[in-house]
């Protein structure tokens, strides 16, 4: 009896709370995330969307019902109060009040209404409170407000980060879902528009509303769509489902199982995802999801940056974290993917050195260090080091030239499903600044004489980025017999703008699309790079153009034998090669090239010694083809057309070749050939 009485006696102390006008702060220390009594749901709710006593906005609607779309929002609300079986006196009115409301909501905000837009979804739980039209618009504007994210399009922000949030903790199920390319969009639309009240029945959605805004957090709508996944992911990864409709409608579904007894559970497990996750990334979608004013050009392209490839972690939170002992939460392992040169002239004492660039010099080097990554990290956590933390944090230079290849070192992480993998924001640059006026005592080993941060001339001496050797199309000059090869130059630097175009390409297993038509050999596209330098180059891939990338729908790509094709009579050089995609994913392929053509076979890891012909690259349309002087087996080939000096890239592959030289050689010698007979 005792335990009823102390199970219900906060009750009490509400009641009386609610008599003498308490506020917010008050409310969520006597209810504590419980279900609130039926008989205080108005008014408790009232007071934590902070419209208790608000004025009556309405009172300025100009009673003009002349929106374009007016006939479908009094359509739509006249079936809403159908379905709630009010009395037909009542009918008229209630109607006429959600019209108003939708309306001048419409006008006042300067948005359109749609049937899919969430909107009287929303409206539907409050009309259960019996408020008055002022009260209930002003709950509806206050909900919508705050806990609404904006942007709730087809491949909006919100569907965006709740990706990368669904890639952080569970990897694999974001892997499977990016195969059968289901994006959240598809199945979370509703969820989010309408706070969860579209697909639960009333009596969830109040105690679900109860908690929800006790807590008064904006993002917990993400970690709740992101329980519900990860509780159903066996029923989602071994599901018979096969078609994207019908796994789609299944994860749309998942909310309407939930009972009003889970959902106190519900919520607690949300908010220990959320205690499990990064906080930067509230800072960064704070603005773009829930405030009306317009982000600045410097949030907008951070926003880009950070939709590349996992959540992106400040450099201020990673050290705050890590200086943190025995709090729970995240902890990270920093692994600092720099050159060697830079990690020896300054890093935090705390990180394990991953050199990217053995990914692609050395891949059995790149193997054992990896190897040696795990175990030191989970060594460090068994031990209890200020260095140990389950969440990996890969830090670059900063600069994206160099970055690319940090990011294909996370890619790969990522492709093999590792859980908790982030970057941190702006890299050793940022981590620099921050710690400008403790340098020697923070960083290890730094040199300013040789950092890159505080010598930029430093950063020239060691930038992978170095001058190569050029070759291009000859003049006639040269086919005279000068030297096929031209003198050294410097190259471009990639350019920011499409690398961040590059980067919200998302990681997925392999796909893109591509609508750029193939180039054929026998297209005339202007004049052909006579006296034309630095046509093709083997030298820096210095343009970044990744945007391009080559079509991966398998299920229209021709499937063929791997062994037959190599025998094919036509065929003028095989090799066996990785393909490197624009997020940094490799696949094991093999590059063929004939009189006219080069063919890209990627092979199928279900089906052996099977490919899908992944790319048929007409010869006449290679306008470029570079490669790294420190990496001379990564190898860029860029297609398009040349019109006078411009050249235009349509499409572009990249490849690990383990005889790139020969390899390149040969493609030269029979583009050349093509192009003598376009000519004569």
């Amino acid at each position: 009896m005792a335990d009823g009485i102390d199970d219900t006696s906060w009750v009490t102390d509400l009641e009386t709370a609610l008599v003498e006008s308490c506020d917010f702060g008050t409310i969520r220390n006597i209810c504590k995330c419980r279900t609130v009594p039926e008989h205080l749901r108005a008014e408790v709710w009232q007071i934590c969307l902070n419209v208790q006593n608000k004025g009556d906005a309405l009172s300025a609607f100009d009673g003009l019902y002349d929106l374009d779309e007016q006939g479908s929002i009094r359509e739509d609300c006249r079936a809403l109060v159908d379905k709630l079986g009010n009395e037909e006196e009542d009918k008229v009115s209630i109607v006429s009040d959600l019209e108003s409301i939708i309306t001048f909501f419409s006008k006042s905000r300067n948005e359109k209404y749609s049937t899919d837009n969430g909107w009287l979804e929303v409206i539907q739980p409050l009309l259960a409170l019996k408020l008055t039209r002022t009260q209930l618009y002003n709950c509806f504007y206050s909900i919508v407000n705050k806990y609404i994210p904006r942007d709730c399009v087809k491949g909006g922000k919100p569907f965006h980060l709740f990706r990368l949030l669904l890639q952080y903790h569970d990897p694999e199920l974001s892997s499977f879902l990016d195969t059968k390319r289901i994006l959240p969009d598809v199945y979370c639309h509703s969820w989010f528009r309408s706070l969860f009240s579209a697909p639960c029945d009333l009596q969830v959605i109040q105690v679900m509303w109860d908690v929800y805004f006790q807590h008064g957090d904006q993002f917990l709508t993400f970690f709740m769509a992101l329980v519900i996944l990860v509780n159903a992911r066996d029923q989602i990864l071994t599901g018979e489902l096969d078609s994207k409709q019908e796994i789609a409608e299944m994860l749309a579904s998942f909310p309407s199982g939930l009972e009003a007894e889970d959902i106190e559970d519900f919520c607690a497990l949300a908010q220990y995802y959320a205690s499990r996750t990064p906080q930067s990334f509230r800072r960064d979608y704070q603005n773009p999801l829930f405030s009306n004013s317009l982000m600045s050009e410097k949030e907008g392209e951070d926003l880009q940056v950070s939709q590349a490839l996992c959540l992106p972690v400040a450099v201020g939170e990673l050290l705050q974290n890590n200086n943190q002992s025995g709090v729970d939460g995240v902890r990270y392992f920093v692994v600092d993917c720099r050159p060697a040169d830079q990690y020896n002239n300054g890093h935090l004492s705390t990180a394990f050195h991953l050199d990217a660039n053995l990914m692609l010099q050395n891949p059995k080097e790149f193997s054992t260090a990896v190897q040696a990554l795990l175990a030191s990290k989970q060594q460090s956590i068994i031990s209890g080091s200020v260095a140990g933390g389950e969440h990996l944090c890969f830090m670059g230079s900063g600069r994206e030239e160099e970055d690319q290849y940090v990011h294909m070192v996370i890619a790969n992480f990522l492709q093999k499903h590792h859980q908790y993998v982030s970057f941190a924001k702006g890299g050793y640059q940022s981590l620099h600044e921050l710690l400008k006026d403790r340098l020697s005592e923070s960083l290890s080993s730094h040199s300013p004489k040789h950092c890159i941060v505080c010598n930029p001339d430093a950063a020239h001496n060691s930038s992978d980025l170095e001058n190569g050797e050029d070759f291009h199309r000859p003049g006639k000059e040269e086919e005279n017999g000068e030297s096929f090869f031209g003198k050294l130059t410097s190259t471009m630097k990639s350019k920011s703008a499409v690398m961040k175009q590059k980067l919200t390409d998302y990681i997925k297993n392999e796909h893109q699309t591509q609508e750029s038509r193939h180039v054929s050999n026998t297209d005339r596209v202007g004049k052909r790079y006579r006296n034309m330098a630095n046509v093709f180059s083997i030298g820096d891939d210095d343009d970044g153009e990744d945007t391009m990338g080559n079509s991966d729908d398998d299920e229209r790509k021709e499937v063929v034998n791997i062994e037959v094709w190599l025998k094919k009579p036509d065929i003028k050089y095989a090799c066996k090669c990785q393909e490197v995609i624009g997020n940094g994913y490799m696949f094991p392929s093999h590059l063929l090239v004939t009189d006219t053509h080069l063919y890209v076979l990627r092979e199928i890891p279900t089906r052996k010694d099977m490919a899908h012909i992944q790319a048929r690259r007409a010869l006449g349309s290679v306008v470029k083809i570079t490669s790294k002087k420190k990496h001379p087996d990564f190898v860029t080939f860029k297609y398009g057309s040349v019109e006078g000096e411009n050249i235009q890239v349509t499409d572009i592959d990249r490849f690990l070749l383990p005889k790139a030289t020969e390899a390149t050689k040969i493609i030269k010698q029979q583009i050349i050939k093509v192009l003598d007979a376009l000519d004569s």
